[in-house]
This record gives structure tokens, sequence and C-alpha cells, in this order.
């Protein structure tokens, strides 16, 4: 019999998905009456809200006004696949990899780029590699926060200012949720899903007066698609910075990243989004310190993500079981939480070990936290139970 009764009170909105992630507090379709949809994104109307979006981007985190931003296709991926393909080349490459994406943005320079010159500094899900190991000298591709791992870089302080290469930061999950040193990021890139709570397709590509010199002074060797093509007859084509995208872009998208964005400056900009997204950590944290069966796969907490937190089952009598109970033990916890309403979307990842994975950013209201955490205990209880049945 489980010990532990299912909780009185379910979170008010159980979404703690890690992409797409929980929309703003007060979210509502009708908000987006006024998109500018059914009508060319060419017309000032359409450039004008397609450039409101990238202004306001910049006055909200604070990037400096010498780095351009864009808004490119594909999301988060498409952002970074046309900073890689566009830049990498001139010489040599370090890419650091901890998780899947790490892995995935590895995978691409050293097999698909085909550079000769690549070294991968790796470290194994909930650890970063060495960050002194890393060589300025090259170009340097990273995530600042490792989704999903929940492992993120401390700060920017490990990142040579006086570098002769470029750095290249995948920075979703991290950008409204982290300090980010936008000083030593020549390329940043992130998507509208994640902390901002918007909706997916479309990435953010902001550029360093660094990397746009490298774009206008280096050519690849190999053919660029359309969709990646920053130069135009030998130029910077300046319109994608400006609000003019490369192809079509979904102005209901547009509209809702309006929406986030201006919820952000009425919570008190990137520094109150930190502000909820800490907070919200913290209820984890108390949480994970008094579980007797709960703990977090990132063990150094100067490098623990606060947005995308990452559980392991650390009971000790789960050491006792077979594999087969221990085998998709997160996504078996997972299935009971969505199966009650109290939780949905939170297994780990496919490519991490098997636990759960909470989203704690800034769109998540920390009540709902805390009502999900009995029934955190309750699912485990509930399959401890089962395990103790059959054993």
């Amino acid at each position: 019999m489980n010990p532990n009764p299912k909780p009185d009170v379910r979170p008010a909105n159980p979404r703690f998905s890690s992409g797409p992630c929980a929309k703003r507090p007060g979210w509502s379709v009708s908000g987006l009456g006024d998109a500018f949809v059914g009508r060319s994104h060419r017309h000032a109307i359409g450039k004008a809200r397609l450039r409101e979006v990238i202004e306001r981007t910049r006055a909200q985190l604070s990037i400096p006004d010498g780095h351009l931003i864009g808004i490119v296709p594909g999301s988060e991926t498409g952002a970074m696949e046309m900073a890689l393909w566009s830049l990498l080349g001139a010489r040599g490459v370090d890419v650091l990899s901890w998780e899947n994406f790490g892995d995935t943005w590895a995978k691409d320079v050293r097999d698909h780029l085909k550079l000769d010159d690549v070294r991968v500094l790796e470290a194994p899900y909930g650890e970063l590699p060495d960050l002194s190991a890393v060589d300025f000298d090259r170009d340097v591709v990273f995530c600042w926060n490792g989704t999903t791992s929940g492992v993120c870089v401390p700060d920017g302080d490990w990142i040579a200012a006086g570098r002769d290469g470029l750095t290249l930061c995948d920075a979703t999950s991290a950008v409204f949720a982290m300090d980010l040193a936008w000083d030593k990021l020549d390329v940043a890139t992130w998507s509208w899903q994640k902390v901002m709570g918007g909706e997916g397709g479309h990435g953010m590509l902001v550029l360093s007066p660094r990397a746009v010199e490298r774009l206008q002074n280096y050519t690849p060797p190999w053919p660029l698609p359309k969709v990646f093509r920053l130069i135009q007859g030998g130029k910077l084509n300046a319109e994608v910075f400006e609000g003019v995208t490369i192809n079509t872009p979904s102005m209901l998208c547009v509209e809702d990243a309006l929406d986030s964005l201006k919820w952000i400056e009425s919570v008190g900009g990137a520094k109150g989004m930190m502000a909820r997204t800490d907070a919200n950590y913290a209820v984890l944290e108390a949480w994970v310190e008094a579980s007797s069966w709960a703990g977090f796969l990132a063990q150094d907490p100067a490098s623990r993500s606060h947005t995308s937190v990452c559980l392991s089952v650390t009971d000790p009598w789960l050491e006792t079981q077979d594999d087969g109970f221990k085998a998709g033990l997160g996504k078996r916890l997972a299935a009971l939480l969505d199966g009650e309403d109290a939780a949905y979307d939170i297994p780990s990842y496919r490519s991490a070990p098997s636990g759960l994975r909470i989203w704690a950013g800034a769109t998540v209201e920390t009540a709902d936290l805390e009502a999900l955490l009995p029934w955190l205990d309750w699912a485990w209880a509930t399959l401890k139970a089962e395990g103790e049945e059959n054993g």
C-alpha cells in the first residue's frame, strides 16, 4: 500500500516542460488580437513589429549598441547552425560538450563541416569540461546552459577578454535567466520558446563587431543555403538586423514575442526575470536538500542550472532493484504525474540519465512549484511501493 496519499492541491499551471516552456502568467491567445496576420511582413507595419522585437530585446538585455541583433529562421538550432556554417573554418576550433546540444554542435563542426583542426572538450552529464583548458586563440563553441543536463557555466570570467578567436554561444535557456557577459560573446543565439515563454520556429542571433568583421573578410569554402546567407554581394546583409527577415516569419509568433517582451519589462526586465528564476530554483533546492530519494544531476552548485533543473533518484533502496525496474524510471515517474495533471512533460531528455527535468524559468509561478513538490514525493512513493510489492 502506498504510504504517501495523493496531495490535495495541484499546481494551478502544471506546465513544467523545458521547451516549449510555460507561457507568461496571465497569458491568453486573445492578447494576440493585433497580430499583423494575412499581410506581408515586408509592409512597413510588419517590418516595424519585427524591428520592435529587436529593439525591446536589446533594451531588456542591455546588449551593447555595437552588437547586431537579428531574427532568423529555425529557432535556436537554425540560429546556431547559421553561425557555425557562416563563421567557422578560419582557424582551429574548440567545442565544449557536456550534454546533448554541445554534442550536437561538436558533431556538426567535426563531422559535417569536416574541419581538420577541431578539439572537443568533453565531460559527462552532470559535470563541466575543464574550462581552463580552452584555447581562445581558437574559435570556441559552447552552450551557456546545458538544457539537457542542468549544468551551466558559472559566469563569463573564464572567457579571455583579449582573445583572437571568436566565441560562439548557444545561449538558449540562459538568456533572460542568467547574467551573460555580452562583451565576451561574439555570437549568441537563442529562441523565443524558452525563458520568454514564446512560440517556437524563430531564432535570435547576436553578432559582435568582431563576428561581423569575420563575416565580411572570410568566405567559407562550402556552399551556404539561402536561409544561412548573411552576406550579399560581398557585403553584410544589414537588413536582417533591421527587421527584414531572410524568409517569411510567423507574424502571430512575432506578436507573441512582443507580448512576452512587454511582460518582461513589467517584471523588471532581465534582472526581474533572473530574480523570479532564482526564487523558483530556491524552492527546488530546499526540497532536494530535505529529500530522502532525489538529488541534482549537477553536483556542483556553482554550475547548476536554475532553469532546466535535472533530478536523479538517489534512494539507496534503488540499488537493490534489478535493471528492469530501473529502466525508464524517469519516464514512469513523469507518466504518473502527467496522469494526475500534476506536471506535464518532465522526464529527463532522451539522451540524458534517467530522471526528471523541471523547468523553473521566470514564466513559472513559484506557488506552482511549491504545489508540485508533494506530488513528486507521491510519485516516487507509488513506484517504490510497486517495486517492493513485486520484489
